[in-house]
């Protein structure tokens, strides 16, 4: 059964996530920086349990596509505060996976619990979800990544370990200011915008693995610094409109008045 949940503005759900980092540090009497401690976050500060076991066979569903990665990342239980990462993710047994299982911790407990559990709670006609203790609230898939309840957990993920507002001081600590790079197809790079550039009309972008590759690796010391996948940081980068695709016309227009 898949959750149902109501929409919510991007922005709500960036101000949960700044909320909770706030209410974190504040506990701790510490500043907040990069990287965000999840792990302390999620099981001292929100006081969830959290585990890994092999989901497939714990749920007894059989793995997605080709059998050899994976389908379910990771599953909660809002009734008991347990989250369970598929062990394919442990950090420990395979370091280079890191930034993903962070991304799943973040994505359970901070996506799903902060702005689910509430949701649940408050829907009767869901409220049959929390007594079977046997099985979770959410399961995780990444053959069901594009519904509306996983990508709003997303969202919180990539709010919660790669905030706004240190994103954007690491990029002027990077660069001295806050403008913004393009990608340029033409030699694979990525240069700063330059508004007093003529703007000529741009092709339709279609998206080629070179293009992904090239951004990724633009992106890939702030992934290093925030402990996040270089996907990861690189989605972040274009959601906050430093990385862009094509020089942004009405920005460079503004810079002209």
């Amino acid at each position: 059964m898949t959750l149902q949940v109501p929409y919510l503005a991007n922005e709500a759900i960036e101000r949960d996530a700044e909320a909770l980092l706030a209410q974190f540090a504040q506990a701790r009497g510490m500043a907040t920086r990069a990287p965000i401690p999840i792990e302390e976050i999620i099981e001292k500060h929100l006081k969830l349990h959290i585990e890994f076991d092999d989901l497939h066979r714990r749920l007894g569903v059989p793995p997605g596509g080709s059998g050899t990665e994976a389908d379910i990342f990771g599953a909660i239980w809002f009734e008991t505060g347990e989250i369970v990462i598929d062990e394919s993710l442990d950090p420990e047994e395979r370091a280079s996976i890191e930034g993903r299982y962070r991304f799943t911790l973040a994505h359970e407990g901070g996506g799903h619990w902060r702005l689910h559990r509430p949701l649940v709670q408050a829907n009767s006609s869901q409220g049959s979800l929390f007594s079977d203790t046997q099985r979770p609230t959410v399961i995780c898939r990444s053959s069901q990544s594009k519904q509306r309840v996983e990508l709003q957990a997303d969202l919180y993920a990539s709010s919660l370990l790669m905030p706004r507002k240190l994103i954007k001081q690491a990029w002027r600590e990077r660069f001295g200011n806050d403008q913004p790079r393009f990608f340029r197809r033409e030699d694979q790079t990525v240069v700063p915008c330059d508004i007093d550039e003529e703007i000529k009309a741009i092709e339709p972008l279609f998206v080629y693995s070179r293009d992904e590759e090239a951004l990724e690796d633009f992106a890939r010391p702030f992934a290093e610094l925030f402990l996040v996948s270089p996907i990861a940081m690189r989605i972040r980068l274009e959601k906050l409109g430093l990385l862009c695709r094509e020089v942004p016309r009405q920005r460079s227009l503004l810079g002209r008045m």
